[in-house]
């Protein structure tokens, strides 16, 4: 769950270091207080976007630090990372030129991660959320969400990407048959052209350096026999000259034992140079001039110099460029073969079927099992008689399957479902969404639930039961709400008040946590408004008790 969050230079929160426990908390405030700011900073920490605009004015940096602890769910994915430690601390800062840096227990991190962690901690639902309950995908994404069908889902997008690609090789192959048949034979022809030749790996610098050996050879022979007469000729050699010094040298080395390194010196270079000797000779021996190597060096060093004309490339990379074309002759070859690819299409057409059936299953059980969560749960939000259903219904095959899936619902006793786009008020699309939520989150498995002013546009004796529904999640989640109705703020077991100050002519926001004392004044002030009366005071304490006892 969430420890605290600590939050530095963010819109319009200077500094605020918020502490949490578990159960039900909510955040309430005057309009514009920045009750919604908490819940940006959180989800900036989490991996959202960002950007300059968010640094409070005339800041350098806005700085958020989220600490939580070690959910089950989280421990191996933070292991697997190297990250995992006693507790877990989230830091995400943004400076003014809008570049953001992030950590994980202190180590940099992607915000990649810091979302693929987030998702294993938090889950926020947004005040703009029942409005996207109208959108189709939003419909279908909901479905899949509840029933664990992700998998299923990628699995069928996959299937789906590789049967268009299927139909469109085929529909290639048949639309361009004659130019594929033009391109296959010169690209058949091409590499027989390169197997004649059959260039090997590393063949080229090998080449070179044969043929240069072999066209110097006499120039070769006559340099090493030089070198030869010039370390061990008859007269005035390197050698005669070594073993002069050296025994000139060694019949001085008992009169002053210094000179004794100088003889080795001297030994040492006797003993290189009679090895030279003997390396060069050895050489000499070996290289015989040979006309037919030197004219064989010739023709294939010219074959392959008019390969690399042909081709347009450097006579160096012709191997690598033969492997290439054989390999693009194997798929021209491939392509060709109609039979085959329609035999592919038939194939990737069957895994599709496969998955998007078995898909279709799963959404159909998950729709019967939702629409009885929702129909029961709308009667306690004074929709009694109310029904929701799912529709799927059979369309062509796509991305998303082989069926659309829309939500019904009928707001009271005695008339059919009809799609909730059409017949739904404010109110009633409130409460659904706020039905969906809860249902979908007494499923999750995330330690944390965030509900940012989902009872917008209930009231009521509806607000008090959404109170008690939240409350009763917060017996198996940590649950944090934005709210601005009293009937909910009542059922909450920790409040926090968001308010507005000017400082030296800015505006800035303010968290709290409340006593008993205050949380009856800001009751009171959900209640009654910028006025609060001693009867507002008792109406707020009586909602307190019921609340808390209820």
């Amino acid at each position: 769950m969430l420890r605290s969050l600590h939050i530095r230079d963010f819109v319009i929160v200077d500094q605020a270091d918020i502490a949490f426990d578990a159960g039900f908390s909510v955040f309430s405030g005057e309009t514009g207080a920045g009750k919604s700011i908490l819940i940006d900073a959180l989800a900036l920490a989490l991996g959202g976007r960002g950007d300059a605009t968010l640094i409070r004015q005339d800041a350098p940096r806005a700085d958020i630090s989220a600490v939580f602890d070690i959910p089950e769910t989280a421990a191996d994915w933070l292991a697997e990372q190297a990250l995992d430690g006693p507790e877990l601390i989230l830091r995400r800062v943004i400076d003014s030129q809008g570049r953001s840096k992030a950590w994980i227990n202190g180590v940099p991190a992607t915000l990649g991660q810091l979302r693929d962690l987030g998702a294993l901690l938090v889950d926020i639902h947004g005040q703009h959320a029942h409005q996207s309950l109208l959108q189709p995908a939003s419909q279908r994404d909901l479905l899949d969400t509840q029933g664990g069908h992700t998998d299923q889902v990628r699995g069928l997008q996959q299937a789906w990407t590789d049967w268009r690609q299927a139909q469109a090789a085929l529909e290639s192959a048949r639309d361009d048959a004659a130019g594929q048949a033009a391109r296959l034979d010169r690209l058949a022809a091409d590499v027989a052209w390169l197997d004649e030749l059959a260039p090997e790996s590393g063949e080229w610098p090998d080449l070179c350096a044969r043929q240069s050996r072999l066209a110097h050879a006499q120039a070769l022979l006559a340099g090493a026999g030089q070198a030869v007469e010039a370390l061990d000729g008859e007269s005035g050699s390197a050698a005669q000259a070594l073993h002069t010094a050296i025994h000139a040298l060694q019949s001085l080395v008992r009169h002053d034992p210094a000179l004794e390194e100088h003889c080795q010196a001297l030994e040492s270079a006797r003993i290189l140079c009679a090895e030279t000797v003997s390396g060069l000779n050895a050489y000499a021996d070996r290289l015989e001039p040979d006309p037919d190597a030197l004219a064989q060096a010739d023709a294939r060093m010219s074959r392959m110099f008019e390969a690399a004309r042909r081709f347009h490339i450097e006579p160096d990379t012709l191997f690598e460029f033969h492997e290439t074309l054989r390999g693009q002759l194997r798929q021209a070859e491939a392509g060709q073969d109609l039979a085959s690819l329609e035999q592919a299409c038939r194939q990737a057409e069957s895994h599709y079927m496969e998955q998007a059936r078995a898909l279709g299953a799963a959404r159909r059980a998950t729709a019967v099992q939702l629409a009885a969560q929702v129909t029961s749960a709308m009667q306690t939000l004074s929709m009694d008689g109310g029904v929701f259903e799912i529709a799927l219904s059979a369309c062509k095959p796509s991305a998303h399957g082989l069926e659309t899936i829309e939500f019904l619902v009928a707001g009271h006793a005695g008339v059919p479902p009809r799609p909730l786009s059409r017949v739904a008020s404010g109110g009633e699309l409130a409460r659904i969404s706020l039905a969906l939520s809860v249902i979908a989150s007494q499923a999750a498995r995330v330690p944390t639930l965030i509900f940012d002013e989902v009872d917008a546009g209930i009231g009521g004796a509806v607000a008090e039961v959404v109170g008690r529904l939240l409350r009763e999640l917060g017996t198996r989640h940590q649950v944090l709400c934005v709210t601005h109705l009293p009937q909910v703020a009542a059922c909450a077991t920790r409040h926090f008040q968001v308010s507005k100050t000017t400082r030296a002519g800015r505006t800035l926001s303010a968290i709290q946590a409340l006593d008993a004392e205050s949380r009856t004044e800001e009751i009171a002030r959900m209640l009654g408004g910028l006025k609060v009366t001693a009867a507002t005071r008792t109406h707020a304490q009586e909602m307190l008790t019921s609340g808390q006892t209820g």
